[in-house]
């Protein structure tokens, strides 16, 4: 079935991303693991990456939306309990073991490739290692002496890690754990219940709930944008045909947005969350300047996301709803880069107000900000926004809390000296808890 198309505007758009990102206000979910799967099953997937700098990607994002999070929680759920798994989506993704069967459709492609390449070329490798698997249990690519480097993707590399995350990749392997960013692999058949892996949804189902992933992760995607979106899908003619699925099943809902080309679209159950967008501006009246109003009908809050929180996947989004024009240069070279090695968006209310570069030095026990840029014309000492650096200094104590550090250092700059003033005497008022 069909729904009418909804109109928004620009600035209910803004207030209901907010909203349904559970950031309204941050950290507003309860300080136990139960809140990470609550925010699983929000977003659907959380993407994975291995820097830590001031945190992984999928802690940063967890840390946005729960009190007090700790990063032992999210790794019970992936190593212990299982009810979270490491498997590709958007990327490298953690996703519910419970949708694992709708997923295979990924570990089916990876096989059907690597077993015309890969595991013909080293179907000797291939043996020895399910082998000594099977023999020794988990076992990671340093367990085994180094062979000479073949090509890997972008990179030579030794072939055993090759060759285990090629079956991996396939599902016969998965992660069992990790000791850092080392994993360590086991038999896919030893780490899930065998009914799941039983279970084989038809291709297009599977499909389906593939797209629909991605349209539950940033929650206002339209029908096209940058690649890294859709991978995974198939070429756009492939995905196309599935998206109209969705929308004829009623699992997406169109809706247009002032100034922008094109539908995008909302999960039905998120219906709700756009009336309360409007009541609230309608409620709050007209915005003036960079005033804040209270997105969920509390003051505004402060959070630092994640380079790949699933709010800002769709860059051209972030530009075209917020201004905010985001690029993670994590992996341009220092000449060309315009802010850092590792910025993060800096969110206020419902509005992108700036950028941090923040580090986690755990040696020092300090929590350092190695940069602050800010949107034209958004002050952080502006009397029309007497909340922020109230706001921001929860930010940060929050995310003292998460790294383990009792300081913070904030950028030596004159441009910066009377925030930090303001910060400091705030956290000297308020001593940041540190959980064991």
């Amino acid at each position: 079935m069909t729904s009418p198309v909804r109109h928004v505007s620009r600035p209910v758009a803004r207030r209901f991303m907010a909203i349904r990102h559970l950031l309204a206000p941050p950290r507003s979910l309860p300080a136990e693991p139960a809140s990470v799967m609550r925010v699983v099953d929000r977003l659907g997937s959380l993407q994975f990456d291995p820097l830590d700098i001031a945190g992984r990607n999928h802690d940063l994002t967890l840390l946005a939306r729960i009190a007090g999070y700790r990063r032992a929680w999210t790794d019970a759920l992936l190593y212990e309990s299982r009810d979270l798994y490491e498997t590709y989506n958007k990327q490298f993704s953690l996703v519910p073991t419970a949708g694992l069967p709708w997923f295979r459709l990924t570990w089916d492609r990876h096989h059907v490739s690597h077993s015309g390449g890969a595991f013909d070329e080293h179907a000797p490798l291939v043996e020895e290692l399910l082998e000594h698997i099977r023999t020794n249990g988990p076992t990671s690519a340093t367990d085994l002496e180094p062979r000479a480097a073949i090509d890997w993707y972008w990179r030579p590399t030794n072939p055993i890690r090759a060759i285990l995350e090629a079956l991996a990749e396939a599902g016969v392997l998965a992660i069992s754990r990790r000791e850092g960013n080392r994993r360590i692999y086991d038999l896919t058949e030893r780490l899930f219940p065998a009914e799941v892996l039983a279970r084989r949804p038809p291709e297009d189902e599977q499909r389906r709930h593939l797209l629909l992933s991605r349209y539950r992760g940033n929650g206002l995607l339209g029908g096209t944008g940058e690649y890294t979106l859709w991978m995974g899908l198939g070429k756009a003619p492939v995905r196309l045909a599935t998206r109209d699925q969705l929308i004829e099943r009623g699992d997406i809902v169109p809706v247009h947005v002032d100034g922008f080309r094109g539908p995008r679209y909302v999960l039905p159950d998120e219906l709700p969350l756009l009336d309360q967008a409007t009541a609230e501006l309608d409620a709050e009246g007209e915005a003036d300047g960079w005033r804040m109003g209270r997105p969920g009908g509390t003051d505004a809050g402060v959070a630092f996301l994640a380079p790949l929180d699933p709010l800002a996947w769709d860059r051209d989004l972030l530009e075209r709803l917020w201004d905010f024009d985001y690029r993670w240069e994590v992996y341009v070279p220092l000449e060309k880069r315009r802010w850092g090695y590792y910025v993060l968006p800096l969110l206020y209310g419902d509005r992108f107000v700036g950028r941090i570069e923040p580090k986690i030095d755990r040696s020092a026990g300090t929590l350092r900000v190695l940069g602050l840029w800010w949107e034209a014309g958004f002050d952080p000492l502006d009397e029309g926004n007497p909340g922020f650096v109230d706001a921001f200094t929860d930010a940060l104590r929050a995310h003292m809390a998460f790294g383990g550090v009792r300081k913070v250092v904030m950028p030596r700059t004159a441009v910066h000296a009377p925030l930090a003033r303001a910060v400091r005497a705030r956290l000297a008022a308020t001593p940041t808890t540190i959980a064991s």
